[in-house]
């Protein structure tokens, strides 16, 4: 039976993120939680008051350190570590095993233990899993950890199952020298980056009733790839009662993946290692405070931070104490960046709470790897000689209104010139096909909605579309919602390519997708409820083949630089592959010649949202029921337009023989909607 009375609180949907409880000797713990590591009963740099203002519940400490000095007598004497370092809440101590892994050269591996030789006398010790268990019982933590044989974690497989085993062996002796003591005790699965071990390690472990299971082995050698990978292969192994623990890791973003794997308990120095660096985490990205723009600031290091660092005290005069070596500085910038990890874990498991943590994981995947934007980091010579703002035929271009656009250099043709791009996909294509509303769930309509972006450029449409789905998956939770399938279409990715290497000009592009898309061709939100994938090609030649769309964001260039995407032909191709349902088609153009040609191919054309100077933009259905449904009632194109288009200059579409055009202009005005 479990000593540590764990309740798994919520489960996210759409990830494997969890919030759980659990009682130790010491008091409450909850979940998702990050450990300061205390590794000679201290957090380097503070004290037990500064620990407890930044947030911190549980401290780690090490066996191996704690063994060498002061020893165990020490621990007897003051009657275990709470009361030597004056802390009320909770310890778990590390066993010793990493220790082992990087005295490779000052020890020996046997079956019965590790024997090393202390740094302290130079005496030769052996460190068991009894001995291990021993001293952590006189230290008096609430939980323990099993001695385990650690290894580089791109280990062979017969080294690493090796391993594997004599940790096995290990824990069940562990678990023996544990007894009745009350202090919990977590096993820990090995098997380097080696799928049928660390599946057999974690069956194997399960079964012997500790009171949590730890990840080991990460972190010492493998890629992030491979970290993320294993840590969710690990814990679809693992039971749900139990808590679970990545040792050893790591940074802001390492802990977000984690915990969308499913990860209940982490610890790590780099919070406190880094601010001796001079290195702080913000939410405007990752500053470095030695760096000589921070001399004369007067800003805190994070105007969204309520630390004793933040509310007191000036980046300048944090840049001094950094630049002078003083400790000062490392104890201010350690209170930061420990409150930084501390009020992450909050948030997390608020929004697994609220249940919209998919929201949340996708959003601060991008703000978690983020560094200064407001002062970037930059060689001499790149500053000298600026990187060209070009990608084969598109460059950026930035208008006195103070936004950035991609410019395709031999038309001249900018995408979303007047507006900023991401209001302007926002108001003529998210707000005016009543995105929001249409991904709610209701009556005959709880079937995927597939939603076609023509045109992909630099992903502005489709990127508002993933923003709206985000934030309705956060307000009304995934039971609501129904599936999303955004089908985008490009011939040429430089425009994207391009903004992805400048987000500080593009905001809309700073999340994992547009990343994802542009490498694997699609992306899948952590929900699943939300799938992203790419024609890269020709749109003409995928028409046909792709899902029937009930939306279409149609945004190629104009039909004077891009015309075979806005022929007759083309919209009755379009028309027919969307007749089997009721499709509507949105476009930034209110040209004649567009709308005619619409309405020449059996569309039911409308008037739709104006933008910057254009009065007026295009709104098609394929079914006049469709328009008459349509929740933002847009005006159908009446007999205003039609007295207007006979004085037009293009009246009809490219190409059509002047024997034709006659009976073209009966067709048009006897359409049911002007007789409406």
């Amino acid at each position: 039976m479990s000593r540590l009375n764990f309740t798994l609180d919520k489960e996210a949907s759409g990830s494997k993120a969890r919030a759980a409880t659990y009682q130790t000797l010491h008091g409450e713990v909850q979940t998702p939680i990050f450990m300061p590591v205390g590794t000679q009963a201290t957090v380097k740099s503070q004290t037990v008051e500064t620990l407890k203002a930044t947030g911190a519940n549980v401290l780690l400490a090490n066996t191996y350190h704690l063994l060498l000095r002061p020893g165990p007598e020490v621990f007897k004497k003051f009657g275990g570590i709470h009361n030597f370092m004056q802390w009320d809440r909770p310890v778990l101590t590390d066993s010793g095993g990493f220790q082992i892994f990087s005295l490779q050269s000052e020890r020996a591996m046997e079956e019965d233990g590790a024997h090393f030789k202390s740094y302290v006398d130079g005496k030769t010790l052996l460190l068991s899993p009894e001995s291990s268990i021993a001293m952590q019982k006189t230290i008096g933590s609430d939980i323990m950890m099993v001695l385990d044989q650690c290894i580089p974690s791109t280990a062979g497989h017969a080294q690493a199952e090796a391993a594997m085993l004599l940790t096995h062996r290990w824990a069940e002796r562990s678990l023996r020298a544990r007894g009745d003591s009350k202090q919990a005790l977590f096993g820990i699965v090995q098997g380097a980056c080696h799928h049928n071990l660390r599946q057999k390690s974690a069956e194997f472990l399960r079964t012997l009733g500790f009171d949590g299971l730890a990840i080991g082995g990460l972190a010492v050698g493998e890629t992030h790839a491979e970290r993320y990978e294993f840590t969710g292969f690990v814990t679809d192994h693992l039971p749900k009662d139990v808590p679970r623990y990545l040792m050893g890791v790591g940074t802001p973003i390492d802990l977000l993946e984690a915990v969308h794997r499913g990860v209940d308990m982490f610890d790590c120095i780099i919070p406190t290692q880094l601010a001796q660096r001079g290195a702080v985490f913000t939410s405007q990205g990752k500053l470095q405070l030695t760096r000589s723009v921070h001399k004369f600031s007067e800003q805190p290091i994070d105007s969204h931070c309520d630390c004793h660092a933040c509310k007191n005290y000036s980046r300048g005069y944090l840049h001094h104490l950094t630049k002078t070596s003083e400790n000062l500085g490392w104890h201010l910038l350690g209170i930061h960046n420990l409150a930084f990890y501390h009020r992450l874990m909050r948030d997390l498991r608020a929004h697994i709470l609220r249940d919209d943590f998919a929201a949340f994981y996708e959003k601060m995947r991008v703000e978690l790897v983020r560094t200064d934007e407001a002062n970037p980091s930059q060689p001499t010579k790149q500053n000298r000689f600026p990187r060209p703002q070009h990608l084969g035929d598109y460059d950026i271009i930035t208008g006195p209104q103070g936004f950035s656009s991609i410019r395709q250099i031999s038309s001249g043709e900018v995408m979303h010139s007047v507006n900023r791009p991401s209001d302007e996909a926002q108001k003529l294509y998210v707000d005016q096909s009543c995105l929001a509303t249409r991904l709610l769930k209701r009556a005959g309509a709880d079937t995927e909605l597939v939603l076609w972006d023509v045109g992909l450029g630099a992903a502005s449409n489709a990127m508002a579309a993933i923003a709206c789905f985000e934030q309705t998956l956060a307000q009304h939770g995934p039971a609501a919602l129904r599936p999303l399938r955004i089908v985008s279409f490009e011939c040429d990715l430089d425009p994207l390519r391009l903004a992805l290497r400048e987000p500080g000009k593009f905001p809309h592009i700073r999340h994992g997708a547009p990343h994802a898309l542009v490498q694997d061709g699609r992306w899948h939100d952590a929900s699943g409820l939300l799938h992203w994938e790419l024609h890269h090609g020709d749109f003409l030649a995928f028409l046909e083949t792709s899902p029937v769309p009930e939306i279409i964001f149609y945004d190629p260039f104009s039909s004077k630089t891009d015309s075979p995407l806005w022929t007759p032909a083309v919209f009755t191709r379009l028309f027919a592959h969307c007749a089997p349902k009721s499709a509507e088609l949105y476009t930034y153009s209110a040209a004649t010649a567009v709308r005619v040609t619409l309405l020449s191919t059996g569309w039911i054309v409308a008037e739709g949202a104006g933008s910057g100077p254009k009065s007026t933009t295009t709104a098609a259905f394929t079914r006049m029921d469709g328009a008459s449904a349509h929740p933002s009632a847009l005006p159908l194109l009446g007999t205003e337009w039609l007295a207007r288009w006979h004085r037009s200059s293009s009246k009809f579409p490219a190409g059509l023989p002047d024997a034709e055009r006659a009976d073209f202009e009966k067709r048009i005005e006897s359409l049911p909607q002007f007789a409406r």
